[in-house]
């Protein structure tokens, strides 16, 4: 089972339930210092949750750039694989590849595509066509 995220009748695949969340995870952990949702609403509460309103989309943009920018600094070994256990690893290790050099390139779809551009594309595609994305 895959979850990607669909904005009308669109849907990219983004990969493993688990893989999701530690993206989300990393994010909120490095990015957040109170707390899921509390300086990216729109991504952590709205989108990760499911739904993520047309009209929220834009703000959800501004995040997630926000968030990239926050983890390019930081090395892959400080992925958090699972904020409620901050001792789960990936199941590849430290096995990675090279190009990947920080947390903001560490996360690659199951299609071969780096998260942060496809949600990118995602959250521009609902904002310019005023529909809801889903995660799912």
């Amino acid at each position: 089972m895959s979850v990607g995220i669909t904005v009308g009748s669109i849907t990219d695949e983004i990969g493993a339930p688990s893989f999701v969340h530690a993206f989300f995870s990393t994010i909120s952990a490095h990015c957040e210092p109170n707390g899921w949702g509390t300086a990216f609403p729109n991504l952590m509460k709205e989108l990760y949750q499911g739904r993520l309103s047309f009209m929220h989309a834009k703000a959800a943009l501004a995040e997630l750039e926000q968030a990239k920018l926050l983890l390019k600094d930081l090395p892959p070994s400080q992925v958090v694989w699972d904020i409620e256990d901050r001792k789960a690893q990936p199941p590849w290790g430290n096995n990675i590849a090279g190009t990947i050099t920080n947390l903001s390139n560490y996360f690659v779809s199951s299609t071969g595509r780096d998260v942060f551009a496809l949600l990118e594309e995602a959250l521009r595609a609902s904002v310019d066509e005023e529909r809801d994305a889903t995660l799912g």
